[in-house]
């Protein structure tokens, strides 16, 4: 029994690669740029309102998909808390990279350029989508291993602290596109 769990479980977490793999071989195949245009790649990109915004390994929004990693946790634990911690990873893993592609389709990055403050995004360049993820997965292994109130306070604190810093987060950017409110892009821009 231990042996078949093992083996499903070394299955489940090859899946999980193989996802993250077939998302940055669809994004290129997509058009999108391996790395920034600008030529290199940074560890640490912190200036919101530039080219090199989702260019590079991280920036601000990396924050959102760590939180990404609590939610599909919590939710899966939820749903499936029977199932193997690598199957609800593997699951989680397909929604993000989904995301991530579905995210650098023309219709949502003209969504973020028409109704939020990214009015100069263009995409995410396909290292920034696999760093993204791995984010995620990094937000999934800390939820296993926190108290659960310890995980919520850290996913409250990164949103409140994202959003006092470049007055956005995980959720002012699923509000906008859902829902647009102008006096939120107002405050965004600095009015």
């Amino acid at each position: 029994m231990h042996t078949t769990r093992s083996t499903a479980s070394r299955w489940f977490l090859a899946l999980t690669l193989l996802t993250i793999v077939a998302a940055a071989l669809i994004l290129l195949w997509m058009g999108r740029v391996p790395i920034c245009k600008c030529g290199y790649v940074k560890l640490w990109h912190g200036v919101v309102m530039s080219s090199e915004n989702s260019q590079h390994l991280t920036d601000w929004y990396t924050f959102s998909h760590i939180i990404h990693g609590f939610i599909f946790y919590g939710a899966l634990w939820l749903v499936g808390r029977r199932w193997p911690v690598t199957l609800r990873l593997l699951l989680a893993t397909l929604v993000e990279a989904g995301w991530e592609v579905f995210e650098n389709t023309d219709m949502i990055i003209n969504r973020y350029r028409e109704v939020t403050i990214s009015l100069d995004y263009y995409g995410d360049s396909v290292i920034n989508s696999v760093a993204d993820i791995v984010a995620m997965v990094i937000g999934f292994y800390a939820a296993i291993r926190l108290p659960v109130w310890a995980t919520v306070l850290i996913g409250v604190a990164l949103e409140l602290w994202v959003g006092a810093v470049i007055r956005d987060n995980l959720t002012l950017n699923i509000i906008m596109l859902i829902w647009p409110l102008d006096a939120i892009r107002e405050w965004q821009a600095g009015g």
